[in-house]
Order: structure tokens, then sequence, then C-alpha cells
């Protein structure tokens, strides 16, 4: 009997009523997963943002030569020069007219042929809930790394949901992130929602 017993699998009803139960359960954690999702997008977004800022820093420094980082509307030919991005490209030759890269987006990047472009990204990954502010749509970085004309401060990059309100800055759940780069060329990423003494502070 207790060989019968041990051997017996889940009845309909034991399974149904566990079927019940993760449902529940996956309904109870759904807004939370979603919030999980769009902040981990808004984090990794910022991240390759830095990422970009930092690799464009080294090639202006490991080639010395001017190197310009600039945010754009699309990575296709229609692509216009725009500080709300949500997309960017780091080229050569920033002695051209600042928006030389414009139109140019989606040409194959290059060491000499116009616009002679290093890289290019897709801000969002594809996800359009993601936008990028920037406080210039253009930067450049000379031979030492550093940022040239010399900003009169702090170049600020907002990594942020499409409604500001979503952030928690501004009152929302999501934690909109900014990339900040000093005249000096030192990137860093914060989140405004915190303050000093906090790591993480702008």
């Amino acid at each position: 009997m207790d060989a019968r017993r041990r051997a017996r699998g889940v009845t309909l009803i034991e399974l149904l009523v566990g079927i019940s139960i993760l449902g529940l359960l996956m309904v109870m954690a759904a807004p939370g997963l979603a919030e999980w999702f769009a902040n981990t997008r808004l984090r990794n977004t910022a991240e390759a943002l830095a990422t970009s800022l930092q690799n464009a820093k080294g090639e202006a420094v490991s080639r010395n030569a001017r190197v310009r980082f600039q945010l754009t509307s699309s990575l296709g030919d229609d692509c216009v020069i725009n500080d709300s991005g949500p997309h960017w490209v780091v080229n050569l030759d920033p002695d051209a007219e600042p928006t030389a890269v414009a139109g140019q987006c989606a040409v194959a990047p290059s060491d000499t042929d116009a616009p002679r472009l290093l890289s290019r990204h897709d801000g969002r990954e594809g996800a359009a809930s993601t936008v990028i502010d920037g406080s210039v749509d253009t930067l450049v970085f000379n031979g030492l790394g550093r940022i040239v004309p010399v900003p009169a401060g702090d170049i600020v990059f907002e990594v942020r949901a499409v409604d500001e309100a979503d952030c928690v800055a501004r009152g929302g759940a999501r934690t909109c992130l900014q990339v900040v780069v000093t005249p000096v060329g030192q990137v860093r990423t914060c989140n405004p929602a915190v303050s000093p003494p906090h790591p993480g502070a702008c």
C-alpha cells in the first residue's frame, strides 16, 4: 500500500490548483517585472553611452587626434544631429563642419572614407521607451582626452523614460540615470534621484 502511494502521480485537481497559484503569483509580480525590465533597459543604455564616450576619448588619445561624439535622430541616411538622441555616432576629422555626419550615419565604419565613422550605436536597444537628452548634441575629445573647446561646466546626458514623469527624481518609479562628462574628459554615470554622500549621486 505504501509503495502504491509513493508511486502515484499528481491528480488533475492538484495540477489545476498548482497552475492557478502559479498564475496568481505571475499576475501579482507582473507590474514589478515590467518596472524591472524598464529600469534594466535604462541602465543598459546609460552604460553603453558611458562606454562609447570612454572609447571615443581613448581613440582620441591613442591616435593623438580629435574625435567627435554626436547624438543623432537615427542611424540611417536621414539622420540629423539632435541633442535628444536617441542614437549616437563617433567619428574622426572633427575639423570639418559639426554636421558633417548628418545624412551619412548608415555609412560603414572607416578610418579613411568620409565621414570617417569609428562606431555607431542604437541607444534604445530595441526599446522605444528610452530617450537620451544631452546638454549638447556634439562633443569633441582632443589628443589629451580633454573636451575642446573647453565647456563652462559638465556636459550631461540624461537617459530617461519617454515620459519624464516616470522617473523617480520626478515622482515616478523608473530609475533614470545621467552620464556626466567633465571638461577634463572624465566620464561617469550617476543617479539624480539620490543625494550626496551616496556614491551614485550626481
